[in-house]
């Protein structure tokens, strides 16, 4: 059986949610999945999450955000908004059109190493887990949000 560990609390899912990326760094994961309503409470901007983005990022890397808006992610993360501007080719923010705020997942998956996910967004309450049955059911949900979305979060702004 497959490790199963619990989230419990807001400080722990910024852990869990830091060391993913760190693993994602040393392990050289081919892609990664982020859904939350906005990113709004994830360690996105922090140095250290950066930097494991950094050092993930390479060869044939893909990195696909999925949120309802994206109103919060330049004011509360402005250093991985810049980030994603040297990264733009290979990271991919997705706007969910026909999705309820209380049916988007907040979640992290690396299809076949990994899911972070939190059942509970409102008390931080979720799990991390390496079970295979966990990914294919987080991969079907990602998919699903995937064909009612648009692309979203410009790198550059054109106007007047």
């Amino acid at each position: 059986m497959a490790e199963t560990n619990r989230i419990d609390g807001r400080r722990a899912f910024e852990d869990a949610v830091r060391d993913a990326f760190a693993e994602a760094a040393a392990q050289g994961w081919r892609e990664l999945y982020l859904c939350d309503p906005d990113f709004a409470h994830w360690p996105l901007g922090e140095s250290a999450v950066v930097d494991s983005l950094t050092q993930w990022m390479g060869g044939n890397r893909r990195l696909t955000l999925i949120a309802l808006h994206y109103d919060e992610l330049p004011r509360r993360h402005p250093r991985w908004v810049r980030w994603r501007a040297l990264w733009a080719h290979a990271v991919d923010c997705r706007a969910a059109t026909e999705i309820a705020t209380d049916d988007m997942p907040a979640l992290l998956l690396a299809p076949g190493a990994l899911t972070v996910q939190l059942d509970d967004p409102l008390r931080f309450r979720g799990r991390i887990t390496r079970d295979p049955a966990d990914a294919v059911l987080a991969r079907e949900m990602i998919d699903a949000i995937l064909q009612h979305s648009v692309e979203a979060l410009p790198v550059t702004t054109l106007g007047l």
